[in-house]
């Protein structure tokens, strides 16, 4: 089979591919002139160089493909300014959906995520019926992913055999850029030990890999899955990671009322500094709240499976320090 995958130079996209490849399939790689190609080092793929947001490209890079995965986004929304969010993740999706829709594609899988959700409802699980509300529009990566999923809503309306993957926060090896690998680091460091209050999911990079695959086998068109893992408090995924990397763990949970002051320094801090943040202010609000989830649709309908968090971060720290990223 011949399957094309966006976004295949970055974390989700790489280890997709490896498992595309390793199951047989000649696997073609959408790239920009200026990506980094580490993370693919050691996949056989055939590179086609181009942009999600370039129609001519993605004409090139979908000739002859069956299935295309497109996992390409701005998912570093902290290192990036909302325009360019928005255009990558909305746009960059439109394109894609209507040259899918151009080349007869069989099968399109868009990774979209779980904060195309939205805001949790107090002491709720979301799930696949929740919707984005305005209200939540100003954390712009997750209202840019749900514009996002309607662009690919509207091709599947227009015939696209399209179907809808929502991943918790994913850990695992090939996360070059420290994208949520970051609190293996952060572990490292001893900058865990204050914790906001807040929790999300996580689930394992392979864990989210199979269940791209089997939503490319056997998902039904028009649906989205949670690929979801382990709810867990902030608190939580700290103490675990710590126990695997030997960092220290957390010693105090911050009040909630402290975020807003705390955020709004933040972001005072880095219109000033001109190095890209470390944190933004919509991360530290953002971490205050609870993102839960219930995964059980994806886990009846595609098996997803349910990898640990302790084993994620164990995979992840073990491959940092065999690549020498620690």
């Amino acid at each position: 089979m011949q399957t094309l995958v966006t976004g295949a130079t970055g974390f989700v996209g790489s280890n997709v591919a490896a498992a595309l490849a390793d199951r047989g399939d000649r696997v073609r790689v959408l790239r920009r002139a200026t990506s980094r190609l580490d993370a693919l080092a050691d996949v056989p793929v055939e590179y086609v160089t181009g942009d999600i947001l370039d129609p001519e490209s993605l004409g090139t890079a979908m000739q002859d493909c069956d299935l295309v995965f497109h996992v390409a986004a701005i998912s570093q929304y902290w290192r990036s300014n909302r325009e360019t969010v928005y255009r990558v993740n909305v746009n960059g999706t439109r394109c894609v959906m209507q040259a899918a829709l151009a080349a007869g594609i069989q099968r399109v899988v868009h990774t979209s995520s779980v904060a195309a959700l939205g805001y949790p409802a107090d002491n709720a699980l979301a799930d696949e019926s929740q919707v984005f509300s305005p209200d939540f529009s100003w954390f712009a990566y997750g209202h840019s992913k749900y514009l996002a999923e309607l662009e690919v809503q509207k091709a599947i309306d227009q015939g696209l055999p399209g179907v809808i993957v929502n991943p918790g926060i994913v850990i695992g090896p090939r996360d070059l850029n420290f994208v949520s690998g970051s609190i293996i680091r952060a572990s490292i460091k001893g900058q865990l030990r204050m914790v906001p209050p807040g929790g999300s999911n996580i689930i394992h990079v392979s864990d989210v890999v199979a269940g791209h695959l089997a939503a490319a086998e056997r998902g039904r068109v028009g649906e989205r899955y949670i690929l979801g893992g382990e709810n867990l408090s902030h608190w939580e995924a700290a103490e675990t990671v710590a126990q695997v990397t030997g960092g220290p763990g957390p010693v105090l949970t911050m009040p909630r009322w402290s975020l807003p002051p705390l955020a709004c320094l933040v972001d005072l801090f880095n219109r000033v500094y001109p190095a890209p943040p470390l944190v933004t202010g919509q991360q530290i609000r953002l971490g205050g709240e609870t993102f839960y989830v219930d995964n059980s649709k994806a886990v009846r309908e595609l098996g997803l499976p349910q990898t640990s968090f302790r084993q994620a971060a164990t995979d992840a720290y073990t491959w940092y320090r065999e690549h020498g990223l620690l």
